[in-house]
């Protein structure tokens, strides 16, 4: 998100996206978080939140980095100095709805909490670095990965003895819910002992409690698991940037 002046120094604040665009409900609140504060800076490094995922009406601007003010270009100072001018030019402007996001010296601390909350992860940056768009050494996103036991039901041939992908179901009781697939965290010698492995467990139909479509699987008798590290799950119950580590019986 980028906040910075519409015309000159001074005047009311206009909010973008990176991409470039709102959805039409954010673009709303977006405008009514701006519209009182008149600014003299420009601080792309920020996020528009929705504190309550049914009142998208009541949303926060959270500003964590500050690039211009008054003028002057502030890239060149380090982070933490950019963020002191930063909350003491908040505190000064006062506006409802625009938040300094603090940071944390613990990163090790930090990180923990975040994984004991469920979230994706946490972004670090160097104190003392000055601002670089783009990816570099200044900062980087340490994200929470979990690893959880899953059903095979179902493999994905690739050439001779080769796999391309495991199905995953996730056991609910007597249940077999479809979970997605995992495609990454094996070699070629591995990924033939694995086929091996399922081949002569292989059944014409799949053993999901609900059956999916998928022409280009093999299905198996669920005796094995795989565990496998994520990132997260999604909505539909897809596990997210899964990567396979061992197959269990």
């Amino acid at each position: 998100m980028m906040a910075f002046a519409r015309s000159g120094l001074y005047g009311p604040c206009l909010l973008r996206p990176r991409a470039g665009y709102f959805s039409p409900a954010s673009s709303r609140i977006a405008a009514s978080v701006a519209r009182p504060l008149s600014v003299s800076a420009y601080a792309p490094p920020s996020r528009l939140c929705a504190m309550n995922p049914r009142r998208y009406d009541r949303m926060v601007y959270y500003v964590f980095d500050l690039l211009h003010l008054d003028g002057f270009d502030t890239r060149v100072a380090s982070l933490i100095e950019r963020k002191r001018v930063l909350q003491s030019f908040l505190a000064q402007a006062s506006v409802p709805g625009v938040i300094y996001s603090e940071h944390f010296d613990d990163g090790a601390d930090l990180y923990a909490r975040a994984c004991g909350m469920g979230l994706e992860g946490i972004v670090s940056k160097r104190a003392n670095a000055p601002y670089r768009s783009g990816r570099g050494e200044q900062w980087c996103k340490i994200k929470r990965w979990r690893q959880e036991k899953f059903a095979v039901i179902g493999f994905v041939p690739d050439g001779v003895g080769g796999l391309a992908k495991l199905r995953l179901a996730r056991r609910e009781g007597r249940a077999l819910v479809y979970a997605g697939r995992v495609g990454t965290g094996w070699d070629y010698k591995t990924a033939r002992a694995i086929r091996r492995a399922l081949e002569p467990i292989a059944r014409p139909t799949s053993p999901l409690t609900k059956p999916i479509k998928k022409m280009d699987t093999t299905w198996i008798e669920p005796h094995y698991d795989a565990e496998v590290m994520y990132a997260d799950i999604t909505d539909d119950g897809m596990v997210r940037h899964p990567s396979f580590k061992r197959l269990v019986t």
